[in-house]
């Protein structure tokens, strides 16, 4: 019968694999793993966002779509991106949500617009779903759970079905994969995310303060969010905290930049 130690020796690998490996770098300069290749990668997020364009209506709101899309082209040319090869759809949902997928998709609902008090805000949640793609977040995201999975079935095989103690020590290492790498890393990418989206923003003319007043919004429509060690995401009281610190240092980015605004 394999022992509690037998079973962190197999996982041990694994931790160490997605905590220090890396064969890619983020734009922030983070190493990252990336187990995936990018023609993968891009072809499950196409086939993703298709299958969301289908399931969900897609709003036909001009205002909304003329200041999302002029949004996105201005981000998109700040991060020396060509914005004919991105495809940004905006759909009438009411929940003020966005996101990203590989393949240079972005979805915009209808609730966040109407969240966004100014076009910066609007800016600085597009910038971020910019950053996630960009960053190559979903792939890195990808493989980190297909590793844990492989250490989870490791430590599987090796307790046996003899093992009384088989299921407790197993449910206990998918809490410890979960919480202890899965999750802070979706929160480093969330922070990594903020960050190239204020910077996006700044050179695209857009107040790089008003990242952090749109998560003062945020957070009270939240309510009472999980313990941030519990959640995918920083709360919003430490988005506030670091978007406020990191926005005043790209002020005069933006200062110098802001004629080029163009989408109001």
């Amino acid at each position: 019968m394999c022992s509690l130690k037998s079973v962190l020796v197999i996982l041990f690998p694994i931790t160490l694999i997605l905590s220090l490996a890396g064969c890619a770098t983020s734009p922030m300069g983070r190493k990252q793993l990336t187990v995936m290749s990018e023609s993968q990668m891009n072809s499950m997020g196409a086939n993703s966002f298709e299958e969301l364009k289908r399931k969900m209506k897609i709003s036909q709101n001009a205002r909304f779509n003329q200041l999302t899309k002029c949004l996105s082209r201005e981000l998109l040319n700040a991060a020396e991106q060509n914005p004919n090869e991105w495809e940004v759809v905006v759909f009438a949902e009411n929940s003020p949500n966005a996101f990203a997928l590989p393949g240079n998709k972005i979805g915009v609902h209808t609730g966040m617009i109407q969240l966004a008090q100014n076009p910066d805000q609007l800016a600085a949640v597009i910038g971020h779903e910019i950053g996630h793609v960009l960053a190559q977040h979903g792939n890195e995201r990808t493989s980190q759970a297909l590793l844990a999975q492989g250490g989870i079935m490791a430590a599987n095989i090796a307790l046996g079905d003899g093992s009384p103690k088989r299921n407790l020590l197993l449910a206990g290492i998918g809490l410890g994969a979960q919480f202890g790498i899965l999750m802070p890393f979706s929160r480093k990418h969330e922070t990594e995310a903020d960050k190239l989206g204020v910077q996006y923003m700044a050179k695209a003319g857009y107040d790089p303060l008003q990242a952090s007043r749109l998560w003062v919004t945020m957070g009270q429509k939240a309510g009472g969010s999980p313990p941030e060690f519990l959640s995918t995401h920083p709360s919003p009281d430490s988005r506030v905290r670091y978007l406020e610190s990191y926005g005043a240092q790209f002020t005069g980015t933006y200062q110098t930049s802001r004629s080029k605004a163009r989408c109001r």
